[in-house]
């Protein structure tokens, strides 16, 4: 007997059902042979050594001198980044909607360029013109160079998502809002970015994904103290235990990031909650208000 098909495939018979269940039984041995190979040689170099792995458990100094003071780095340098690359992206997002040629070449040249751009190069170059240019201490300066990287290209980025998310509204929102005398900067700011942000929502917390990610590039080229940098000093003081410092801070990493799709996806929910429990309710005076415009009534486009 046939299986029925469905709207978007055919059901699988039998004997397809058996050639899935074989090729993932084939998966998981071969994955459990990757993970047995992984171990084994980890034990072979004496990397999962008790003695390795309990400072992180047992010796508070190492929280207290090495991860917490870098933990608190990379959340200082992604959250700078973030509080100015999301308004700058959104205003280089909206600019390159706008009806004036000059801004929109202005905001497109921006985006284009600094998107091109590896954001490790844009830390380097910040970091040489901080040195070159400016009185800040050589402390504080890896810090600057991390967070204008961060900003220059995350900001294009997402300028380019805030464009995207908002040509992606039906174009009757646009017509409505003009239908009722709307500009266009009220269209903007009352009609389509209140609507787009929830789409644009996934594409937004990915990115800040990446800028808490990209602090480890500040470690690595400029000094930066940030938790990747963290490694170096902890493996060297606690007897070459790079594996477990590696872990430690990618398990960090992983929990950070976690933090921020969490509530992003809470927001999103949220947002998508209220757009269907609320609407505006309109009383009969204010619908003939609208409908005869009075002596109180605002002056259009026209008119002015």
């Amino acid at each position: 007997m046939k299986s029925k098909p469905t709207v978007l495939y055919d059901v699988p018979g039998p004997r397809a059902r058996r050639r899935n269940l074989l090729w993932t039984l084939l998966f998981l041995l071969a994955l459990a042979a990757v993970v047995w190979w992984v171990v084994a040689s980890l034990a072979d170099k004496n990397q999962l050594e008790w003695s390795k792995w309990a400072p992180f458990f047992t010796d508070a100094r190492v929280w207290e001198t090495y991860i917490l003071p870098a933990l608190k780095n990379t959340v200082i340098a992604a959250a700078l980044a973030m509080v100015i690359a999301l308004p700058l992206g959104a205003l280089l997002g909206i600019s390159r909607l706008s009806d004036h040629r000059a801004v929109r070449g202005v905001a497109g040249t921006v985006v284009e360029f600094f998107r091109a751009i590896p954001v490790l190069i844009l830390m380097l170059f910040a970091n040489a013109a901080y040195s070159e240019f400016t009185d800040i201490s050589p402390e504080t300066r890896p810090l600057y160079a991390v967070v204008t990287g961060l900003v220059l290209y995350n900001a294009s980025v997402l300028a380019e998502v805030v464009r995207a998310g908002i040509l992606a509204l039906p174009a009757g929102q646009t017509d409505a809002a003009k239908a009722i005398g709307m500009r266009k900067g009220q269209t903007m700011t009352y009609v389509l970015l209140p609507q787009s942000v929830t789409a644009m929502l996934p594409a937004l917390v990915s990115q800040l994904v990446v800028i808490v990610k990209d602090t480890a590039l500040g470690g690595a080229m400029l000094g930066f103290s940030e938790l990747l940098a963290s490694v170096r000093p902890m493996s060297a003081n606690y007897g070459a235990n790079t594996i477990a410092c590696f872990t430690v801070v990618a398990v960090l990493f992983v929990i950070l990031n976690f933090a921020l799709t969490t509530f992003a996806s809470w927001l999103e929910g949220r947002l998508r909650r209220g757009k269907r429990s609320t609407g505006a309710v309109v009383g009969a005076d204010a619908v003939e208000e609208l409908a005869t415009p009075g002596e109180h009534a605002g002056p259009t486009d026209e008119t002015k």
